[in-house]
């Protein structure tokens, strides 16, 4: 049996809309002059397009519904009802994974442009839909240096005016630290080195200093300005740490910060 009414030409005899005829041709329930019919239609009908589109891989689910009681021969449409409620779910829930989408996107296209010195908070809005939120220009070091060091200690150098604060927290396998280094030019290599009060030395980290510096407020290169951050771990157990040394490679010492 055919799905009478569910393509163009008999629209005028029941009412229904054309577009309906997207679940029936979907289904391949219309007849051969009724799919003919509908394909016309259907190549200058942006609608009909977008209902297809939407029906995509739900032929099962159609099917299902478009089945009624009676003899298995029997097979009738869906109502204009049921396909309207149908195309509306789904253009919902595709509407509802774009919006995922978008918020990953647009969080994605926040890290590839910033790099490691940005992190994305997202945030839930009173409507309990997620949204994108304040952007926060931070590196992991940075991260640890304010949110998770249990102590700070601090120093400048009264004669280079370097000015360094190591951050602590204590772990199982020794002391975690992350530095944050200020008023210090380049182009340098230097290290953090972790002494302990009994004399022994241990290289915490090591980092490249550029030409135009860290951490220098007046400077004319916008880089320049911000401090450097940067993680490092020892073995020593925290009490055992006398005090931290920043050093060149070449065995300048640039600042002292007792611990």
């Amino acid at each position: 049996m055919t799905a009478q009414g569910w393509y163009p030409g008999n629209n005028a005899q029941d009412g229904n809309s054309s577009h309906d005829a997207a679940g029936a041709y979907v289904l391949g329930i219309l007849d051969d002059a009724e799919a003919t019919a509908f394909e016309m239609h259907l190549a200058g009908c942006e609608i009909c397009a977008s209902h297809l589109d939407e029906f995509a891989g739900m032929e099962p689910m159609l099917a299902m519904l478009a089945e009624a009681p009676g003899p298995p021969a029997k097979v009738t449409a869906p109502s204009s009802k049921l396909l309207d409620n149908l195309v509306d779910e789904v253009a919902e829930k595709r509407a509802q994974r774009r919006r995922r989408s978008f918020y990953m996107v647009a969080a994605a296209a926040v890290l590839v442009v910033g790099g490691p010195a940005v992190a994305v908070v997202a945030t839930s809005g009173d409507d309990g839909r997620n949204n994108v939120a304040e952007v926060h220009p931070t590196s992991p070091a940075e991260d640890a240096f304010f949110n998770h060091m249990e102590e700070k200690v601090q120093a400048t150098d009264a004669s280079t005016k370097v000015s360094a604060t190591v951050g602590l927290e204590k772990k199982g396998w020794g002391t975690h630290t992350v530095l944050e280094l200020k008023n210090v030019k380049g182009p340098l290599k230097c290290s953090l080195v972790a002494v302990s009060k009994t004399g022994e030395e241990e290289t915490v980290t090591s980092w490249a200093v550029p030409k135009w510096g860290y951490g220098i407020p007046d400077s004319t290169h916008e880089s320049a300005k911000n401090p450097l951050y940067v993680h490092g771990g020892a073995a020593m157990d925290r009490n055992d740490i006398d005090h931290f040394e920043v050093r060149t490679f070449d065995g300048q010492r640039l600042v002292e910060v007792e611990a």
